[in-house]
């Protein structure tokens, strides 16, 4: 009998901490007991280990037990430390050898019969595991190999159950993963025409230079296009600069207008996630349990649409004994649609604050603060008044202008001071709309001119931790990036009577900024601050 030491994860958020198990099979009272400040769910992994052991036809040590988890400051939620315990206690007890599972990682929750169940956050685990070593070896489920494969440089080790990961420790090798025989074959990167595709920019393309093509997670809806949205121009040209700049965007009309049909068509104006990017928001959904088992990748932007029943809890996050991603962090690097946002309650809108400023969410809780990333496109969508019945063209709205005020005043002036564009969605007429079906471009066309915007701007960026117009910081909007001052002078007035707030002010210049890149100049004039000023105020530009 010994001391038998090995490692896993804990996840704080979505930030892995490395923790060693340690199992000690001595002299005493025969039992097991599981010290360093473990939650319910791991409390409970004493009796999943003793029956997953037994059940695999390997002896159960009839002594003493001690588990620990150091270090002990940290805590230990969940189920995925089932494998990490068994193994340290069979090292202990001589069941393998003690040398050969000092250094593997090993992530993943034990059946009563011995099988490795799927656990949550196995990304953000194998990457803190990666940052420990050079080389690394993470032994983990068979269902969540895919997603732990993603991080280069770790070698995974996919277990089916307890009794073959103990034969495979015993002759003191893992078998190569992916397997040398055929299998289910991967999906794919599709490829792209235009400037979004491989020859693009690895930004905002195809995988770049060394980088292997990985599996994507289909949009929202795999057919729609913008083409479909007749009769709204502004609103798509709004949306245009809204994917091209990160930009906030809120639309204001009667129902029947196109605001729902022209949210959902937004995720295919973007361009693919980037790398870094999309491992941070691959790492999020699998915290949140939230990856489809064929798509292991997140390479597209995500779309969060909450019901306006969801709470504060739901929108930013929370929980009890285990904190959850929200709303704001699901839809991280991509799109939170806020449909019939009124109906929202307030406290939840302004909820919102916080994190459209920070592009981070804190959550507090008697358990401590985590803190999850939150850097997201909103958009609002709003009927004019709360019977949603047409005030034009003969409609027979009854609501008092009070009570449209009353609706409508559920969105505070400080969160609307944080959107940078409102546009005013109308009714079309038959005419209008037959007129109009000669001017609609399909997604690709638009995407397109999105690709090439950002392109623009990160050239332009190069060297800053910004990506985006949307994400530079007001110290440099005002010195590096400031327009001239012929350009600024729409602004400068409407600082003077009022009409503009000093974060109005960064928003326009920044939504200005855009404007110029889909233009293709070089600086914004005063054409694009007048239209930006416009769009903020929610004016026609």
């Amino acid at each position: 009998m010994t001391v038998a030491r090995t490692r896993s994860v804990a996840l704080v958020g979505v930030t892995g901490s490395s923790v060693e198990v340690e199992a000690d099979v001595g002299n005493g009272l025969a039992g097991i007991h599981l010290i360093g400040l473990p939650d319910t769910a791991l409390s409970e992994a004493r009796e999943r280990v003793r029956s997953a052991m037994v059940n695999s036809h390997f002896p159960w040590p009839d002594a003493r037990i001690t588990v620990s988890l150091f270090p002990a400051s940290v805590p230990k939620r969940g189920s995925q430390f089932d494998l990490a315990i068994a193994v340290a206690i069979m090292g202990a007890a001589g069941v393998v050898p003690a040398a050969g599972i000092a250094a593997p990682f090993f992530l993943g929750e034990l059946g009563l019969d011995g099988r490795l169940r799927p656990v949550r956050g196995v990304l953000p685990a194998v990457l803190s595991a990666a940052r420990q070593d050079d080389d690394v070896t993470v032994v983990v489920p068979e269902a969540n190999a895919e997603e732990a494969s993603l991080v280069p440089g770790v070698r995974v080790v996919p277990a089916p159950d307890l009794r073959r990961l103990v034969e495979w420790l015993r002759a003191g090798d893992f078998p190569p993963f992916p397997p040398e025989h055929p299998g289910r074959p991967r999906p794919e990167r599709p490829e792209r025409s235009g400037p979004s595709g491989p020859s693009g920019p690895p930004e905002y393309g195809g995988p770049g230079p060394g980088e292997r093509a990985l599996p994507v997670l289909p949009a929202v809806r795999p057919h729609a296009d913008l083409s479909d949205v007749v009769g709204q121009p502004m609103a798509r040209r709004a949306l245009e600069v809204c994917a091209a700049g990160n930009h906030n965007l809120w639309m204001l009309g009667p129902p029947g207008t196109g605001k729902t049909l022209l949210a959902e068509r937004l995720p295919t104006l973007l361009p693919d996630l980037h790398l870094d990017h999309a491992l941070e928001v691959t790492a999020i959904h699998s915290v949140a349990g939230a990856l489809p088992p064929d798509s292991p990748m997140v390479f597209r932007p995500p779309f969060i649409s909450p019901h306006h029943t969801a709470t504060a809890a739901a929108i930013v996050g929370g929980g009890s004994s285990t904190v959850r991603p929200g709303a704001v962090s699901l839809a991280h690097r991509g799109i939170l649609f806020l449909d019939e946002a009124p109906e929202f309650p307030s406290h939840v809108l302004d909820s919102l604050r916080q994190p459209l400023e920070a592009g981070q969410v804190t959550v507090s809780r008697s358990i401590g603060s985590i803190t999850f990333p939150a850097r997201f496109i909103l958009v609002l969508a709003a009927n004019p008044c709360p019977c949603a019945r047409p005030q034009d063209k003969g409609g027979d709205c009854g609501c008092s202008p009070t009570t449209r005020r009353r609706y409508l005043g559920r969105l505070s002036g400080p969160l609307l001071d944080r959107i940078d564009m409102k546009v005013m969605v109308a009714r079309s007429s038959r005419r209008e709309l037959m007129a109009d079906r000669q001017f609609v471009e399909t997604s690709q066309t638009v995407a397109e001119r999105v690709l090439a915007a950002r392109s623009r701007a990160a050239e332009r960026l190069a060297g800053t931790p910004w990506r985006t117009n949307a994400e530079i910081p007001a110290a440099a909007l005002h010195s590096r990036f400031r327009p001239s001052d012929a350009a600024m002078r729409p602004m400068t007035s409407c600082l003077d009577s009022g009409s503009l707030s000093a974060r109005g002010l960064d928003r326009v210049v920044r939504v200005a900024w855009t404007l110029a890149d889909l233009a293709g100049k070089p600086r914004p004039d005063e054409n694009d601050t007048s239209a930006a000023l416009a769009l903020w105020l929610g004016l026609d530009p």
